[in-house]
């Protein structure tokens, strides 16, 4: 739902902030005050096109801002989500455009499209009127409509899953085909690469070990001079350190016995020299074991060079080698199965195309006794609404392939008067006409729980008297438990009104014409009624007739009172 609408620098407005709620939101004023020019606003943020003569006069920028809630909307919400923007429940959107064509589009402060904004708030905003957003204009919605009128949106999804598991096992079958034509030459390559790799019987990290073993190897004759001269310095030659601890300690030892004193350097001593002879002894040994294998180390060098080799072809690590491994395994065994893979997929294909023919028969059947209800409970209502020799019609045009929605192409027409060839909305040329039909749709077939804010403009052209409270009724019924917007010149579709917006324009001290807009109050919207009733002169007739229209057209509700 609209909750905020800021403008500034947009045509003629200057700079204007509304506050919308839920029920019929209707917006008055003479012509010319910049009612539409409101609703054209809400177009560019549904993703309308940007056009630097929205800019008001001598102003370099134009900027358009709405907060909408989306406590509702857990589909957009989820949209954002992947999208990676903010989706709690509030959406702000602000649109700028700059005359130097450097137009910025933010969603919740974070940089988006044209394309998205229209893929996104279209979801939730639909304008019926003169707009590039009339979302009834674009065949693609039809279908939408027309299932949910139908109570088959389950079953279509169910059709549109089975539709791509078909793409999907067309595009597998065109892989094996290809496959077929090169089947051999991949199985030769295929079994190569396999058997290279099974012979060489990896482990994972041996490289590590055997680049550490040929360390160790190549510094064979140090290490053991190292061991050797330390066990020589610690334990064994003339003089070496253990002697000299053991002599030391012998020493302290006997100083202790006087002085109690020295005995914990006595204990300190002959500590150093266990640690000392047991590091002697472990020279030795070591030293003992270190020997240069010349075997040995051609062996490690010849598989590390297999390895390398191994890894130049199949992957930087051995675990990349096994992994490739394991694909090649795979592939390996489809292609020596080609055609019992084949057949099965062929089969499943088979079934999956009777499956889908049958579902969509099903929605065929259904979507034709939808169209005929559909189309008569639309006239019904246009008749109310002073299209009486209106004839709306539902095409279902048999596609000469199932589809993605279906056997046929859904498409909404008008006849707008007898002798007249019916046309795709989007060809239908009064914005007046889109929009008492989109009502009348409204009426007999309610859109989806998020579409939750519906703005209607033009739909009072051309009618009055009876049609007009019709209009205002239908309107005031389609409003409830959403949101509607609705600019009027007709005092009898205004007096339904839950919120009345006046639109006016001023003439500031420099001489520059800027619109204003203003919650009218319960006595202040007697006093517009009064003024479409009878002009600029209000009288305290049309007073009583403002007064008695507002009370026989709106009965108390969660919106309000009476007069």
């Amino acid at each position: 739902m609209l909750c905020e609408l800021n403008i500034r620098n947009f045509v003629i407005i200057d700079r204007l902030s509304l506050s919308f709620a839920a029920g019929l939101n209707v917006l008055t004023g003479e012509t010319g005050a910049g009612k539409s020019i409101i609703i054209d606003a809400i177009d560019l943020l549904l993703g309308g096109k940007a056009r630097t003569d929205l800019i008001r006069t001598g102003e370099e920028e134009a900027v358009v801002e709405a907060l909408f809630d989306l406590k509702a909307a857990a589909n957009l919400r989820t949209a954002l989500a992947d999208a990676g923007f903010d989706n709690g429940d509030e959406l702000l959107v602000r649109r700028i455009l700059s005359l130097s064509g450097k137009n910025r589009i933010y969603v919740n402060g974070t940089l988006a499209t044209a394309a998205q904004l229209q893929s996104w708030l279209t979801q939730v905003v639909a304008i019926y009127g003169q707009h590039e957003q009339f979302s009834l204009a674009r065949a693609e919605t039809h279908n939408q409509l027309l299932d949910s009128y139908a109570g088959i949106l389950s079953e279509v999804s169910s059709y549109r899953r089975l539709f791509e598991q078909i793409r999907k096992l067309r595009e597998e079958l065109t892989r094996l085909d290809k496959a077929e034509q090169e089947r051999q030459q991949r199985l030769d390559l295929l079994g190569y690469q396999q058997q290279e790799i099974f012979v060489a019987d990896l482990r994972l990290g041996e490289d590590t070990q055997l680049l550490a073993e040929r360390t160790l190897l190549q510094h064979a004759e140090k290490l053991a001079e190292i061991a050797g001269s330390g066990y020589d310095d610690l334990y064994a030659k003339e003089g070496a350190i253990c002697e000299t601890l053991a002599r030391l300690a012998s020493q302290l030892g006997e100083g202790a016995a006087i002085d109690p004193h020295l005995s914990p350097l006595s204990e300190a001593v002959q500590s150093s020299y266990y640690v000392l002879e047991d590091s002697a002894t472990q020279l030795r040994a070591y030293a003992a074991q270190i020997a240069f294998d010349p075997a040995r180390m051609e062996e490690i060098e010849t598989r590390l060079d297999l390895l390398h080799r191994l890894k130049r072809k199949y992957g930087n690590t051995i675990e990349a080698i096994r992994e490739h491994y394991t694909a090649v395994s795979l592939e390996f065994t489809e292609l020596s199965n080609l055609e019992a893979t084949r057949d099965a997929l062929e089969k499943k294909l088979k079934d999956d195309e009777v499956t889908l023919q049958q579902l969509g028969a099903s929605l065929t059947r259904a979507r034709q006794a939808a169209a005929i209800s559909l189309q008569q409970g639309v006239e019904g209502e246009l008749r109310d609404l002073a299209m009486p020799k209106a004839r709306f019609s539902v095409a279902l045009t048999p596609l000469p392939a199932p589809g993605s929605l279906g056997c046929e192409k859904i498409e909404f027409l008008l006849q707008a008067n007898p002798g007249e060839v019916a046309r795709p909305l989007a060809k239908v040329a009064s914005g007046g006409e889109l929009s008492r039909l989109m009502l009348a749709i409204q009426r007999t077939a309610p859109a989806g729980e998020e579409v939750a804010t519906l703005i209607f403009d033009e739909v009072d052209a051309g009618i009055g008297g009876a049609a007009a409270t019709a209009v205002g009724e239908k309107l005031r019924a389609v409003a409830s438990g959403r949101q509607v917007l609705c600019i009027t010149h007709l005092p009898q579709v205004a007096a339904f009104a839950h919120h009345h917006f006046l639109v006016g324009k001023e003439e500031t001290v420099d001489a520059r014409t800027i619109t204003t807009v203003h919650l009218l109050a319960v006595e202040e919207q007697v006093n517009e009624i009064s003024r479409m009733l009878g002009g600029a002169k209000i009288t305290e007739s049309t007073t009583i007739h403002a007064r008695e229209l507002i009370r026989h057209s709106v009965a108390p509700d969660s919106f309000g009172g009476s007069l």
